[in-house]
């Protein structure tokens, strides 16, 4: 099966200039946990809700500092004629619970997630991503 079954079409970018504040609220409105940048209509990294917390509220920036300044940069991606099983294991041995679908030309025309492999009963895969994802990276803190 192709990734392009069962992903989410209803993706756009955002614009590296927006601010944090309205990257929330665009998130909050569109009930998600993450957003493709974009430079033009190329993608140049995401930022989750992770990212705003940790690199923007954490280390005190303005809300209206940009997303560039807090996005992820370097990341995973996916063509919509990628395999499930594929695409599944990558998000697993990345820890990621989403990743951008582009399209022969490389532009965004999706975004593939965790939930998506489940509603499709892609049952090993899933399973498999949900597992790998929830595996602690680095040492227990101490209480």
């Amino acid at each position: 099966m192709q990734i392009r079954e069962i992903m989410s079409k209803d993706v756009h970018l955002v614009d590296q200039s927006t601010t944090i504040r309205d990257c929330a609220r665009q998130m909050r409105d569109d009930d998600v946990g993450a957003l493709p940048v974009g430079d033009n209509d190329r993608l140049i990294g995401m930022v989750t809700d992770r990212d705003i917390a940790v690199r923007g509220v954490a280390e005190a920036k303005s809300l209206d500092s940009t997303v560039r300044e807090v996005m992820s940069e370097g990341i995973l991606t996916c063509t919509e004629d990628d395999d499930i099983e594929d695409a599944a294991r990558h998000m697993a041995e990345h820890k990621v619970r989403r990743i951008p679908v582009l399209d022969s030309d490389k532009r965004l025309c999706g975004m593939l997630s965790v939930a998506d492999l489940a509603k499709a009963g892609i049952k090993g895969a899933e399973f498999q991503a949900y597992r790998e994802i929830a595996q602690p990276t680095g040492s227990p803190r101490q209480m």
